[in-house]
């Protein structure tokens, strides 16, 4: 059992609320030290004492940020591929002004990703908080924000939580995990050592979320309010702290942003410890299960893993042995959507949306790896349809069925139908999920759906990115770009009303379980299939449309129609 469910915030005269005051009080003398005398420097510290040891951030544009906090001891050595454990105290302030490195992973999805690394010591996370004098004193809100890029690539690097902390009056946490096969691995010669296996880069998740329940007060924050979230694979990670016993208690809402879907479905432990041992083989471990394997997978240096992660250029989920979650019977103990139907899973409000354009995203990915500055071509697009939709996984004629339907002569061009056909897919998907959902807890509903976001990707001759997926990201964490080689842009004034009606929305979520706040119902709740109401986002008035109206639009009926003769 986590111990995350035996957490509680104590009240009265007790010792754990005495050194929960003194944590509060702590933080209170040293924000007010920020707030009175030091706000307008930007290399101004401050100093706030976690389990481990001292944290030394710095303030900057009435922000408190902590960059690049340890939350676990780096898992490296005989503690790769084992669940994480705390890191080694410390007594002098630990310096804390500069985002830690990325977790090892390949290139995978282009400019979104990187850097390349074989970076291991990467279980770190970032703090930011209004440097203000009433934050010291509240207990605010809290946001864990769960980076995305698939579970094999990306990291918290550049996801600025100030523009939340400061306007929506609540404290950020971002947080980086083991990716790709760092970070999920299943073989049986781990497996049967004894300790939770297979979802590495979920169990530091759930130990980040730990971090927080025992260390936020000191930053202002409430450890009993706090709300997970993410985006993509973060987004994913979330569904599954949601199903995961676990992780019972731990947060109170959840935020999915490009989203909680039907469509999430895992290997079996079968299936994937099978993955493991293909790749200990390749690895040149062998093909037995035993502790010596065992050994030599712990030994293998970080290089070669990475070398078995990376797929072909051009390929958006890595090599052939990087499968991401699975069901492992403890963790995840059975395919999410089963636990949703069955309501087996935390009953916490949710934020749950897609952006219109998501297929753009991927179709960008493959563009910039392989022919930027020549456009897709109807033979391209036919040959992935047929390929993705082809049997035993879907019944034979699935692939003309969505050609026919999404023909690229009834589109301007190639990329735009190909486009609509993935992105409907994906949106349907997450729609379905609401639906399931939302008879059992709150569910707000909602589309991004704001079509000259700026891009992070280099021109390429004839794309039109759209609201591709990760474009609404921008909008939340200020200037986020991607990786290292993404281009940031700033938001012109129409665009930053928009993020600033979007911050509000997820701060008054994180406050309270409902995006308008104490104000009137702009954004409706998702309450049942016939009333249903869908929130679209964008520049401007919002869209508030009925569910059968946003079905129809994104040709939920025949997707759906498609899921239920395939065999997912």
């Amino acid at each position: 059992m986590s111990k995350l469910q035996k957490l509680h915030v104590p009240e009265g005269d007790t010792p754990q609320a005495s050194a929960v005051l003194r944590a509060c009080l702590t933080a209170a003398l040293v924000i007010i030290t920020i707030a009175t005398g030091q706000s307008a420097q930007a290399d101004a510290g401050l100093i706030v004492k976690t389990r481990e040891g001292p944290v030394e951030g710095v303030a900057r544009n009435g922000v408190a940020e902590f960059l690049g906090i340890p939350y676990a001891a780096p898992p490296v050595g005989p503690l790769r591929w084992r669940p994480p454990v705390s890191h080694a105290a410390w007594t002098k302030p630990r310096i804390a002004a500069a985002y830690a490195p990325a977790c090892a992973q390949v290139k995978t999805l282009g400019v979104f990703a990187g850097p390349v690394n074989n970076n291991e010591d990467c279980l770190t996370l970032n703090v930011f908080t209004p440097a203000t004098k009433s934050a010291a004193v509240e207990k605010l809100p809290v946001i864990v924000w769960i980076h995305g890029g698939g579970n094999f690539d990306g990291s918290a690097v550049g996801y600025d939580g100030g523009k939340l902390a400061t306007m929506g009056h609540v404290v950020v946490v971002t947080i980086q995990y083991r990716l790709n096969l760092m970070g999920f691995l299943a073989h049986p010669a781990l497996d049967h050592e004894g300790h939770p296996f297979g979802n590495y880069g979920l169990l530091d998740q759930e130990f980040a979320l730990q971090w927080v329940h025992d260390n936020i007060a000191g930053f202002g924050g409430d450890p009993q309010n706090i709300t997970l979230g993410g985006q993509s694979a973060g987004a994913y990670d979330t569904e599954l702290a949601m199903v995961s016993p676990r992780l019972n208690g731990a947060f109170r809402r959840a935020i999915c942003q490009s989203g909680c879907s039907t469509d999430l479905v895992l290997p079996s432990l079968e299936s994937a410890e099978a993955t493991g041992v293909a790749f200990a083989k390749a690895a040149g471990c062998g093909t037995g299960t035993g502790p010596d394997v065992a050994n030599c997978l712990r030994a293998l240096p970080a290089a070669k893993i990475e070398e078995l992660a990376a797929g072909p250029a051009s390929a958006l989920v890595g090599s052939r042995f990087v499968i991401g979650p699975m069901v492992d019977g403890k963790i995840i103990p059975l395919e999410p959507v089963q636990a949703f139907i069955s309501g087996r899973f935390a009953h916490v409000p949710i934020m749950n949306g897609s952006v219109a354009d998501e297929e753009n995203f991927f179709l960008a990915v493959m563009r910039y790896a392989t022919s930027p500055d020549a456009p897709l071509t109807a033979a391209q697009y036919e040959g992935y349809v047929s390929a993705a939709y082809a049997p035993p996984a879907y019944p034979k004629g699935t692939a003309k069925q969505i050609l026919d339907r999404y023909s690229p002569d009834a589109y301007p061009t190639v990329q735009q139908a190909w486009n609509r056909a993935g992105s409907d897919q994906i949106i349907c998907g997450v729609r379905r999920f609401s639906r399931i959902v939302a008879a059992q807890t709150p569910v707000y509903a909602y589309e991004f759906d704001e079509r000259t976001a700026p891009s992070y990707f280099p021109a390429m001759r004839d794309f039109v990115p759209g609201a591709f997926h990760t474009s609404d990201i921008q909008y939340v964490f200020p200037l986020w770009h991607g990786g290292p080689q993404g281009t940031p842009h700033r938001l012109d004034n129409a665009q930053t009303a928009l993020s600033d009606r979007l911050v509000a929305a997820w701060s008054n979520f994180a406050r309270m379980g409902n995006p308008n706040g104490d104000g009137n119902e702009t954004w409706p709740r998702f309450t049942d299939e016939h009333g249903a109401e869908w929130f679209i986002e964008k520049i401007g008035t919002p869209e508030r449309l009925p569910d059968r109206q946003y079905s129809a639009r994104r040709n939920c009926g025949f997707w759906e129609g498609l899921h239920t003769g395939s065999q997912h």
